[in-house]
């Protein structure tokens, strides 16, 4: 063996050389109870989803932090509900809007909407629907809207929905892909691409009141079915309760509310203890062989000969609860997607700064979840409304089938909020509006109502103020803002004050006897002197 091979073949002395790693993936004393799992979405969510569920609805039950956190969730993406308003365009209008037909869609969508008609228990309408449903996806962490081919009540559109809980979805059916790549992922059948193709529904609820009662399981074709939830990653299958990465801190903050009360109560209620010779123990103290003791206000309680009492300190360090349920109150908002202010319902220790930067912060968030509304529920549901309305003939759409896509042209409005600090605000968008910055329609739509609509209003509201003779501060044509008549010279385009014309004509025959004459057109002057 040569010299070389030898040395090759000798072990290295001296330090370890060093490798480069995230400070985050290091394994250390610090770290060893850190148990990380290299799992997908659905294994995770497979194991977990039925106790997240009822531990999630247990907290909102029992827990006002958590009934408020749900309450402004729901507040804040469905509102009072989502406006629709028909956008069909006239096939030789360039660009304008076919009022009679788009009149005629949101009359019979409005009818639709009521709960009669569009539930199909008959108990809700269209917003309650949405309502209840976002309600269950934040508490729950998803429901289900299957979309019924029947028309209930008085309508005569075969369409109608009802809302499943997420109990109702067969969870323990899972299985491997078949021959074609199709497999089951929690109640839910997927093809290769991970596209529903059917879910497996339970006929009555695993948890309900007749419980002896047994029940069957029903596929339901993925096309009847409206599926809500919040994705959080790739190839996730079913959805997680919002209060998920809330539910132990509420727990804990709950136990140990509960703990400050009694601690409390026990502290203002026992005044002291008194020992005579005798002794007197005060009725029959001891119930199943444990001794019941009860605390009283203004109340002494007798000890027997020998026996002695160690009262414990029962006083809290002064100013150490307050700080402390802020702090788990805000790491709960956190969680949930709200401010602490809307959680806790505390606005003590906030700003006009601070509540306008968790304000534009939140609504951003808001308007997100508002889309997921509009693209995943409202959408689906109207497109599935006007096809079944054209198919009845309920409504009139000529060529229908081969203008669908025109027909179906329609502006969602959600709920808006309105101004912080209105005197501010206003004036800001009306500069971007004077400097182009904004449009007139993007201002209105921000606050939730639509221009077009706005301008009609407008118009009617100053044609009835004409036909009785009034003027209004509003009418920026005729009344500056100090509330003062606006002069308009002869001719203008904005209309005259039918009280202030005599004015305007006595003005302007003042006027004409005081300046000299002078030409309106110059090529009717001819003894104008040309400049030198």
């Amino acid at each position: 063996m040569s010299k070389r091979k030898r040395k090759a073949q000798q072990p290295a002395t001296g330090p370890a050389p060093r490798r480069r790693a995230y400070e985050g993936a290091m394994v250390s004393r610090l770290t060893a109870d850190w148990v990380t799992s290299s799992t997908s979405a659905d294994a995770e969510i497979d194991g977990s989803l039925v106790r997240l569920r009822n531990r999630s609805r247990q907290l909102v039950r029992d827990n006002g932090y958590a009934q408020q956190a749900l309450r402004c969730i729901v507040s804040n993406v469905i509102g009072t509900g989502v406006r629709m308003q028909a956008q069909v365009p006239m096939q030789r209008g360039r660009g304008r809007l076919d009022t009679a037909i788009n009149d005629a869609i949101e009359r019979r969508w409005a009818a639709w909407c009521h709960a009669d008609t569009c539930h199909a228990a008959g108990q809700l309408s269209l917003q309650e629907i949405a309502r209840l449903a976002w309600r269950a996806t934040a508490e729950s962490g998803e429901v289900f809207i299957r979309l019924v081919p029947e028309a209930m009540g008085a309508g005569v559109v075969p369409l109608a929905l009802e809302i499943l809980e997420a109990d109702l979805c067969d969870e323990g059916k899972t299985s491997g892909p078949d021959a074609s790549g199709n497999e089951w992922r929690m109640g839910v059948r997927v093809n290769r691409w991970g596209r529903p193709l059917s879910y497996r529904f339970r006929t009555r609820h695993p948890g309900d009141v007749s419980g002896s009662v047994g029940y069957d399981v029903v596929d339901v074709p993925a096309d009847q079915i409206i599926h809500l939830r919040r994705i959080e990653r790739p190839g996730q299958t079913r959805g997680v309760p919002w209060f998920a990465a809330a539910i132990k801190a509420l727990h804990h903050l709950a136990g140990y509310q509960e703990a400050e009360v009694v601690r409390a109560r026990a502290a203002s209620s026992l005044m002291g203890f008194i020992t005579s010779p005798e002794g007197e123990l005060i009725g029959d103290d001891v119930y199943d062989a444990e001794r019941v003791t009860n605390f009283e206000p203004g109340a002494f309680k007798y000890l027997a000969p020998g026996e002695s009492v160690s009262v414990p300190q029962l006083d809290a360090p002064d100013g150490q609860f307050e700080p402390f349920l802020r702090a788990m109150l805000r790491g709960v908002a956190a969680s949930t997607g709200c401010s602490f202010e809307q959680v806790s319902n505390d606005y003590s220790q906030s700003n006009y700064s601070s509540n306008r930067m968790s304000r534009q912060d939140s609504i951003e968030m808001w308007k997100g979840e508002q889309q997921y509304a509009i693209e995943h529920f409202y959408r689906p549901i109207f497109a599935r409304w006007m096809d079944a309305a054209v198919a009845v003939g309920d409504l009139q759409l000529p060529n229908y089938d081969a203008l669908r896509e025109r027909y179906q042209a329609v502006r969602w409005y959600p709920r808006a909020w309105g101004f912080l600090d209105p005197q501010v605000e206003i004036g800001a968008y009306k500069d971007a509006v004077r400097c182009g910055f904004m449009t007139q329609a993007q201002v209105v739509a921000e606050q939730g109502g639509d221009l077009a609509e706005l301008m009609r209003d407008l118009a009617a509201e100053r044609e009835l103020a004409q036909e009785l003779g009034l003027t209004l501060d509003i009418d920026a044509g005729k009344v500056s803002s100090a509330g003062l008549t606006q002069a308009r010279p002869p001719g203008s385009i904005i209309p005259q004050d039918p009280y202030a014309a005599e004015d305007t004509a006595a003005q302007a025959s003042s006027d004409s006897q005081d300046e000299p004459e002078s030409p309106d057109d110059p090529e009717d002057s001819d003894d104008m002197e040309e400049p030198t």
